[in-house]
């Protein structure tokens, strides 16, 4: 149960009881994590678009997510997972403004209304649509030869999340990740939603996180690690995300 009273936060968890300041990190951190799951429950994510197309992410992902992706000035960004094709668009335009790169996405059914609305788009012409299952090797294979030897790629992870299926993932397309590019998997919070509406009891494992994990364990070229806020002057140094634990950075 948690319970503000004045300034405080009182958080009680069986028979321990903590209290926090209501405006130190700490306090931030419970309420941000009140909100993504209260969030999930009412699809939250569901409710946003972006230049016309529906983009099932948080909002505050997609933000410092540009940022990543004006660092890394990728010339190509893959994305598994293309759904309604707002994330493919969010890239593009990026790609747009920057003046660099293109976007590859992969999904194993793009419905027709879909892909009428995507390739009709303004910004199509960035974008580039394979059907099939993202681990099948044929496909893995258009991919990769669609991506030149010296370019930097950036790939997120989008499709179906289970473990076995994003460690399939991180196997296929991490090779082509570039020295200082992540490779991201996400929707890594399934691990702190068991129990919540449109979950299943084994989320508590079969995860992207847990895929992430093992990942890196067995691949010392990559790591977990969290991109650093450009600027900051508050004092939160860590998203509020669907993402934790997600972005696998290659080192070497």
């Amino acid at each position: 149960m948690i319970t503000i009273e004045g300034d405080k936060i009182i958080v009680a968890t069986g028979d321990n009881v903590s209290e926090h300041d209501i405006g130190s990190p700490e306090a931030f951190r419970i309420l941000s994590q009140l909100w993504l799951r209260s969030g999930w429950d009412n699809k939250h994510v569901y409710s946003f678009t972006w230049l016309g197309r529906p983009i099932i992410q948080l909002p505050e992902d997609l933000l410092r997510l540009q940022e990543v992706i004006f660092s890394v000035q990728p010339d190509v960004i893959i994305e598994t997972g293309v759904a309604h094709g707002g994330s493919l668009v969010f890239y593009a335009s990026l790609c747009q403004a920057t003046g660099k790169g293109r976007v590859i996405g992969i999904d194993i059914e793009i419905r027709p209304h879909n892909r009428q609305a995507i390739e009709a788009h303004p910004l199509s012409s960035f974008i580039t649509l394979i059907e099939g299952s993202s681990i099948d090797p044929q496909v893995v294979a258009a991919v990769k030869a669609k991506v030149a030897p010296d370019q930097t790629v950036l790939v997120f992870l989008d499709s179906c999340h289970t473990k076995e299926h994003v460690a399939a993932e991180l196997n296929a397309y991490a090779g082509l990740v570039s020295v200082g590019s992540y490779i991201v998997a996400m929707d890594g919070i399934m691990q702190d939603l068991v129990g919540a509406p449109r979950t299943e009891a084994d989320w508590s494992w079969n995860n992207p996180q847990q895929a992430a994990r093992d990942f890196v364990a067995g691949n010392p070229n990559f790591v977990i690690e969290e991109p650093r806020f450009r600027f900051n002057e508050g004092t939160i140094a860590k998203w509020v995300t669907y993402w934790p634990n997600g972005f696998i950075k290659r080192v070497r």
